[in-house]
C-alpha cells in the first residue's frame, strides 16, 4: 500500500497499525474493545463503533467547553484539533499549514500509542519495549492516522462541488471586471478624456471596501447562502448598467455597482467555502477561487480580440450579467452554512442533514461528532466583538506588531503598482508594441501561470524569503522597465520586462500578505485582521487606479519610479520587521497541541510518574490508571458474556436479571480525572 505521502507500507503492517490505532486504548481516546472490521473501513473518516447506549465509560472521553462529555477516538480528537487550530476561511496557499498540523498531530498520537504498549508491556513482563520497535511502532501509527485525516481532502461530495462552482463565478467576475476596461479602452465610447476613464477604471476600487463591510454584516444575518444570493444579483444589476450605458456616467455608475459585489465577494467566499469544506481541503479551495480570478482577467484579455471594437463592446460586457444569471439559477441547489446553523441554534436539525450530505455520514453518531466539532471550534474562533478584538491587537505589543506586518504588505501589494498593469497595460503598450492586446493577453497567460508556480513554491519556501524575491525581481523589472521606455533597450523589451513584474508579484506580493493573516494570527484573530487588511488593500487598489493615467501623463518614462520606491521600501521593511511564520514546523505545532488537548481534560495534579522518562506527564499517569480500570471492567463483561462487540446493541436490563453487576473500585480515577465533579 502507497500512503498520502509515497511512503510504502506492507499490507500486513498497515493492518497491523490500523489495530493500533482503533483496537487499543490511548490516553486521548482510542477505543480498546473495537476491532478492525469491514464495518469500521466502511465508515467515513475510520470511526471506530460507538455504544452510546452504555452509561459507563467504555471509551475514553474530552470535556467539550458546554460541559458535556464527548467520546472520541484519535482520528476524532485529531480532526477536533484541526478544526479549532484553522480558521474557518479558505486561504490561497494554506495547504501547508494544514499538512503541519496533521503531521504533528499524528505524530503527537502516534507517541501516546507507543507509551501505550510500552506500560502495557512493562506491566506484564517488567520489561520496556526495544527503541527500535518503539520507533516501529510509532512510525506505523503515525502513517496510518496522517492517512486517515488527509482523507477529508480527498472527500468531495455534490454538494461542496456545487457550492465551489457557483462561489467559484464570483470569483471569475472579480477578476474579469478587473481586466475588462483595460481591453476596451479605445472602444467604449470614443473620445473620452482621461479623467473620466480614470474615474470609471477607479470608481470599482471605490465600491469594494464598502461590499466588504456590508458583506460582514450581511452573512450573518441573511446566511452566507441569501449572501451570495445578493450578490448575484448585484452582479447583475452592475453588469446590466454597463452594457446598456449610454454615457461614460452610466459605465462609472456599473463599474461602483459591480466594485460593491466584488468588494462583498472577497469576503463571503472565503466565509462560505472555509465553511463547508473539512480543515484539511480549505487551503485548496482557496486555490481553487484564486484560480478563478486570475481566470476572469485572462478571459477579459481573450474576449478583447473579437469584440473590443465600437460596434461590439457592449457584447463584451454582457458577461457579467450572463454568469451573474447563470448564478442566479443555480442558487436553489446550494446548501447553507451548517456553522452558521449552528450558531443560530446548536439543535438545529437542517445543520445536521447538511453535514450528514456534506461529509458523506451514514450514522447519528458520526454527524452529533462532526457537529460537536463545528461548535467547539466556532467558540474558540468567536468574534462578536471585532472592535473589541482590534483594539486588544492595538494594545497586545506582539499583536500590534503582526497587524503593523499584515497592512503594511496589503499597502505594498498595491502600491507596488500591479494594478496599473491590469487597468492600463493596453494603453502602456501603445507604441511599443504592433497590437497591444497582444501584449496584455500575453501578460494575463502568464499572470495564470505564475500563480501555479506560486502555489508550489509555498509549499517549499520561506514567507519572507518569497516576498524578498518577489519584492527585488519587480524592482529589478520596473528599474529596466524604465531604462527601456528611455531607450536604452529595444521597446519590444518592455514586454518582457512587464512579464518579469507580473511573474514576481505572483510568487509573493500576491497571494503572501493575504496568506500570512492566515498563519500569523490566532484563529480568533484571524477575521478581524482579515478585514481590516481588505479595507486598506482596497484603499490603496483605488489610488493606483485613479493616478497612473496621470503619472504617465506627467512623468511619461518614469511613470514606474514611483512603484520602484515603493518596492525598495517593501525589501527593507521585510528584512528589518516582519517575523517567519513558514517556520511553523510539525514539532513547534505539536506543543501546541498537547498544551491544547492537556486543557480539555478536568485532571488534578496530585500524581507523577517518575518511573518513564518517555511518558507525556500528568496527563499520561492519570489516563494510564483510567484505562487500566476500564480494561479491568470490560474484561469482566467479556467472562460475562454481557460486552458489547459493536454488533447488536446489549439490553442492560436483561444483563442485570442474569448476572450480578461487577462494578469495579473506579472512584479514585473518577474523582481525579473530573476534579470531584461527580460526572
Amino acid at each position: 500500500m502507497v500512503n498520502g505521502y509515497g511512503v510504502t507500507i506492507p499490507l500486513d503492517r498497515d493492518e497491523e497499525g490500523r489495530r493500533l490505532l482503533n483496537g487499543n486504548i490511548s490516553r486521548y481516546g482510542a477505543s480498546l474493545t473495537q476491532p478492525y472490521s469491514m464495518q469500521h473501513q466502511s465508515q467515513p473518516y475510520g470511526m471506530s463503533n460507538m455504544a452510546t447506549e452504555r452509561e459507563s465509560l467504555t471509551k475514553s472521553h474530552s470535556v467539550h467547553g458546554g460541559g458535556s462529555l464527548s467520546y472520541l477516538t484519535p482520528l476524532q480528537l485529531g480532526r477536533h484539533e484541526l478544526y479549532e487550530m484553522i480558521p474557518f476561511t479558505a486561504v490561497f496557499g494554506m495547504q501547508k499549514k494544514e499538512k503541519n498540523m496533521s503531521k504533528a498531530f499524528a505524530s503527537y498520537a502516534a507517541d501516546l500509542q507507543a507509551f501505550e504498549d510500552d506500560q502495557k508491556l512493562f506491566a506484564q513482563t517488567k520489561q520496556h519495549l526495544s527503541a527500535a520497535e518503539l520507533v516501529s511502532r510509532k512510525s506505523y501509527t503515525s502513517l496510518i492516522l496522517l492517512d486517515e485525516l488527509e482523507m477529508d481532502s480527498l472527500l468531495i461530495t455534490t454538494p461542496l462541488i456545487i457550492a465551489v462552482l457557483v462561489s467559484g463565478m464570483s470569483q471569475f467576475l472579480v477578476g474579469f471586471n478587473t481586466g475588462v476596461m483595460n481591453s476596451s479602452s479605445s472602444a467604449v465610447f470614443v473620445g473620452h478624456s482621461t479623467f473620466e476613464w480614470s474615474i470609471a477604471v477607479a470608481t470599482f476600487c471605490l465600491g469594494g471596501p464598502f461590499g466588504a463591510i456590508v458583506a460582514g454584516s450581511t452573512v450573518d444575518k441573511r446566511g452566507r447562502r441569501g449572501a451570495l444570493a445578493i450578490n448575484a444579483y448585484t452582479f447583475l444589476v452592475g453588469g446590466l448598467l454597463q452594457t446598456f450605458a449610454l454615457n461614460m456616467m452610466c459605465i462609472t455608475l456599473g463599474r461602483l455597482v459591480i466594485g460593491f459585489a466584488s468588494g462583498f465577494s472577497t469576503v463571503l467566499v472565503p466565509i462560505y467555502l472555509g465553511e463547508l469544506a473539512p480543515p484539511t481541503l480549505r487551503g485548496t479551495l482557496g486555490t481553487l477561487t484564486q484560480f478563478c480570478l486570475v481566470f476572469g482577467i485572462l478571459v477579459s484579455d481573450l474576449l478583447a480580440f473579437p469584440f473590443a471594437d465600437e460596434q461590439r463592446w457592449r457584447i463584451l460586457f454582457a458577461l457579467t450579467p450572463a454568469v451573474s444569471i447563470v448564478q442566479i439559477l443555480c442558487i436553489p441547489f446550494l446548501i447553507e452554512s451548517p456553522r452558521w446553523l449552528l450558531a443560530k441554534d446548536q439543535k438545529s436539525l437542517l445543520a445536521r442533514h447538511i453535514i450528514k450530505q456534506l461529509r458523506g455520514l451514514r450514522h447519528d453518531y458520526e454527524v452529533e461528532t462532526e457537529v460537536n466539532h463545528f461548535i467547539s471550534a466556532s467558540n474558540v474562533q468567536c468574534c462578536d466583538n471585532a472592535d473589541k478584538l482590534l483594539i486588544n491587537m492595538i494594545k497586545d505589543k506582539n499583536l500590534m506588531r503582526l497587524l503593523v506586518c499584515s497592512l503594511f504588505l496589503q499597502m505594498a501589494q498595491q502600491l507596488s503598482g500591479i494594478n496599473a498593469v491590469f487597468y492600463y497595460s493596453s494603453m502602456f503598450f501603445e507604441g511599443l508594441i504592433d497590437n497591444p492586446l497582444v501584449g496584455t493577453s500575453i501578460v494575463g497567460a502568464v499572470n495564470c501561470l505564475a500563480t501555479y508556480i506560486a502555489l508550489l513554491l509555498m509549499e517549499k519556501s520561506n514567507r519572507r524569503t518569497l516576498i524578498l524575491w518577489s519584492a527585488g525581481g519587480m524592482l529589478v523589472s520596473s528599474v529596466a522597465l524604465v531604462f527601456c521606455l528611455l531607450g536604452y533597450f529595444n521597446k519590444m523589451l518592455s514586454l518582457c520586462f512587464v512579464i518579469g513584474y507580473v511573474s514576481f508579484f505572483e510568487i509573493g506580493l500576491g497571494p503572501i500578505p493575504w496568506l500570512i493573516v492566515a498563519e500569523m494570527f490566532e484563529a480568533k484573530y484571524v477575521a478581524t485582521a482579515m478585514s481590516a487588511s481588505c479595507q486598506l488593500n482596497w484603499a490603496c487598489n483605488f489610488i493606483v487606479g485613479l493616478c497612473f493615467p496621470y503619472l504617465q501623463e506627467k512623468l511619461g518614462p518614469y511613470s514606474f519610479v514611483p512603484f520602484a520606491i515603493v518596492l525598495l521600501i517593501t525589501i527593507v521593511f521585510v528584512i528589518v520587521w516582519l517575523p517567519e511564520t513558514k517556520g511553523t514546523t510539525p514539532e513547534e505545532l505539536r506543543v501546541e497541541i498537547v498544551r491544547s488537548l492537556s486543557s480539555m481534560f478536568a485532571l488534578s495534579d496530585d500524581s507523577t510518574n517518575d518511573d518513564h522518562e518517555s511518558g507525556a506527564g500528568n496527563l499520561d499517569v492519570e489516563w494510564s490508571r483510567a484505562m487500566n480500570d476500564l480494561r479491568r471492567q470490560e474484561e469482566e463483561d467479556m467472562i460475562r458474556g454481557t460486552f458489547n462487540f459493536g454488533f447488536q446493541p446489549i439490553e442492560q436490563k436483561e444483563a442485570d436479571e442474569q448476572h450480578d453487576v461487577i462494578t469495579p473500585d473506579v472512584s479514585d480515577w473518577k474523582s481525579r480525572i473530573t476534579g470531584g465533579l461527580g460526572i
